[in-house]
């Protein structure tokens, strides 16, 4: 089977909601979850709410933080979660990830991170890094 992320091309799970992203599908046929007609624009989406919205608007700087509030408790083993994203970055929970526009490699290893633990697998680094430069321009 594959994935849910995988098969909407949202590599990070983005709830659905009232926002509507750049490249998301007309029809959005998962109840919960945006789905994108490419996997850059589910990356580019991915990297806009960590870094603008996590980063700027809740000022969020360590995976401790983003994650308590990207994947609670209430809905995930948010502890796990932290430690796998830990273990496969190799930065701190605790560790600050630094300015995103200075501090890329943080921002995209937290994001491969984060779609290892929600997808089950590491996905294309190509589109992953074109999703990042869509998001940051």
């Amino acid at each position: 089977m594959i994935a849910r992320g995988i098969r909407n091309n949202n590599p990070l799970n983005i709830r659905r909601s009232k926002d509507k992203w750049q490249g998301m599908k007309a029809l959005q046929t998962d109840a919960q979850f945006c789905q994108f007609e490419t996997m850059p624009y589910g990356w580019r989406a991915a990297f806009k709410m960590l870094t603008r919205t996590y980063y700027h608007d809740y000022r969020l700087y360590t995976i401790r933080a983003i994650i308590n509030r990207w994947a609670p408790p209430n809905e995930n083993n948010t502890k796990r979660y932290i430690e796998n994203v830990c273990r496969i970055t190799g930065i701190g929970p605790d560790e600050p990830l630094g300015i995103p526009s200075t501090n890329p490699e943080n921002w995209m290893a937290l994001g491969e991170a984060m779609s290892i633990q929600e997808c089950g697998t590491q996905l294309n680094h190509f589109e992953m890094y074109r999703g990042w430069k869509m998001a940051r321009e």
